[in-house]
This record gives C-alpha cells, structure tokens and sequence, in this order.
C-alpha cells in the first residue's frame, strides 16, 4: 500500500498526520509547515480500494475518470530542532476504512521511531470570528499532558475528535505509541471557510514547544484578509452592504455560511434540554440560579430567558423557598 520512493535516516522524529476537515485547521497547519521549512517527499500511500468514485471528471469538456486522492509522506532534517515526517492525505476516505488507513500509515512510520505521534483539529464554538482562538489538547497518555502543562492549552476534559485525525491517534496508542492532538477554536457558522487564523494559534504553539524556527506573519495576513471578508459577508447577508470586488468565498461557501449563520442562532436541543433542567433546580435550590445565568451567558442567549430568570427571584416568598 505505501510505495517508498527514499529512504531518509531519521533520529527519533515527531511524526504529524493531516486530512482536510473542519474550517481546513489540520490539513492547512501541516501544509504550511511544509512549505515553510522545505520538506522533500520519501513515500506516497496508495489507497484505491479506499476511495470509489463519486462522480467523473471533466477538463475543457472532455471526460474522465478521476484520479484517486494522494496521500505523501514528507520529511525533514531537523538542524537546531527536531526531526520531522509528515503525512499529508488530501481527503479522508468512507469512515468504513478510516481505522484501516491508519494502521496503514502507522505500520509504516514504526520503522522510524516516532517519539511522538501528532494531530491537528478544529473545535466549534460559540466565539466571534474576530477572536484569537484558544488552543485545546488531548493526548494518548498522561505522561504526554504533562508534557504541555506549561503551554497556553488547555485540555480537552471530555468530548470526540472526529474523522482521521482522531482516529489515527486511537491506533497509534493501541501499537504503543504516544501522541497528541490540538484543536484550534473556531466559529461555529464558518465551519466550512478556510481559517488561517486557527491553523496559526497551532503552529505557533508547536514552533515554541519544539524550537522549530519559522515565519507564520503571512498566515497572520491571511487570516486578516478571511476576517475582513467574513465581516463583508455577514454585513451583507444582514442588508447592510453588498459585497466589493474579488472575495475569497464561493457560492458554495455563501451558502454555507447562510445556513451556519441560521442554524447558529438555535441552539442544540440537548442544550434546551440542559437549561430546562438547571430552572427546575434553581426552582427548587435558588442558589444554582448562577449556574444557569452561566449557561445562558456561555450560549448568549440570556435576553431571550431573561424574564423566566427573573421570575424565580419574583416568585420567591418570605422564609419560602423557590415555588
């Protein structure tokens, strides 16, 4: 399955994998990294039987039939910092062969002795697009939070990572292997939109951990440009203004973010169904009330429960508790 074109001597390298996914985070920080310090191609993964064709291609009215998606494996000697590989897939195939593919590029990367074994992802949240997102971690072992303790993450208490970029830490961990994963923050209603800003909050993360010397300020710039366009867009799809001249955003990506934007002001129904039970505690305990104005605030939408809140400090009688 993986075809090796060289055969690079490698002292104890931190191995990175990526697959596009949400808000393009991971696979855009390992390209980046790529391109930035010059790593030279040593492997490619051929996945066929993993990918079947969704539709056919066309070039200048001509068909036929696509090429199956690459997947490289790409390496660096490090001079003052680490050894490096790094394995880019340019799209994630069924979930059916996820688990397969990784074991794939596992049992290949074993033979060079990975210390560590990373990832990249995105995490949705309710934040403005305009913010510096924070960077979360979760890792295969304890040993390896401790590792980052010292860092501006914060760990990953409970939740998923979906896709490849979780899987392939659960197989790397079940072959004996240690490794982490760091989620960028992003907003919800641009889940399909390129975020550079994301991807620079995780390089610029790694390049301290590690001491790997690098210039990130044009990853910085795009992500002013994106921010200023998203600005324009929602502008826009609020009547306040048309948008001007070239932009970043397809059809397609207007689209999205028109639904993303609507779907950002309902809140989850399991959410509902958390603020619900917090009233009936606060009716009956008046002291969790915090705890619920917290979950109002945290979904900013404290407005629209405002005079339900109330009501349970109105309610409430002399020497009586909450009715």
């Amino acid at each position: 399955m993986v075809k090796q074109l060289s055969n690079p001597k490698l002292k104890d390298p931190i191995f990175i994998a990526a697959w596009p996914g949400m808000g393009e985070v991971a696979y855009r920080s390992a390209l980046f990294l790529k391109e930035a310090m010059g790593f030279k191609v040593f492997a490619k993964i051929e996945a066929h039987d993993f990918f079947k064709p969704a539709a056919i291609a066309v070039e200048k009215g001509v068909i036929d039939m696509p090429s199956p998606p690459a997947g490289l494996f790409y390496y660096y000697k490090g001079r003052e910092g680490p050894d490096i590989v790094i394995f880019l897939g340019h799209a994630q195939p069924p979930l059916e062969h996820a688990e397969e593919l990784s074991e794939a590029v596992v049992d290949f990367i074993k033979k060079y002795k990975p210390k560590l074994v990373l990832t990249f992802a995105a995490k949705p949240e309710s934040i403005d697009h305009k913010q510096n997102p924070l960077v979360w971690l979760a890792a295969t072992h304890q040993v390896v939070l401790n590792k980052f303790k010292k860092t501006k993450t914060k760990v990953l208490k409970k939740g998923h990572i979906s896709g490849l970029n979780g899987i392939i830490l659960g197989v790397a961990k079940k072959k004996g292997f240690r490794g982490a994963c760091f989620l960028a923050e992003i907003p919800f209603y641009t889940l399909q939109i390129e975020n550079p800003k994301a991807a620079a909050a995780i390089l610029e993360l790694i390049s301290g951990v590690f001491g790997i010397k690098m210039d990130i300020s044009s990853m910085w710039r795009r992500a002013k440009f994106i921010e200023k366009e998203i600005d324009k867009l929602i502008s826009y799809l609020k009547g306040e203004a048309k948008p001007e001249g070239p932009t970043p955003l397809s059809e397609e990506d207007v689209q999205k973010i028109k639904k993303d934007l609507a779907a950002y002001t309902k809140i989850p129904q399991s959410i509902r169904e958390k603020i619900e039970n917090l009233f009936r505690d606060a009716r009956k305990d008046i002291t969790l009330a915090s705890k619920l104005k917290e979950e109002l605030d945290n979904w900013n939408i404290y407005a629209e429960y405002e005079d339900r809140f109330l009501d349970l400090f109105r309610k409430r009688g002399p020497n009586k508790g909450i009715n």
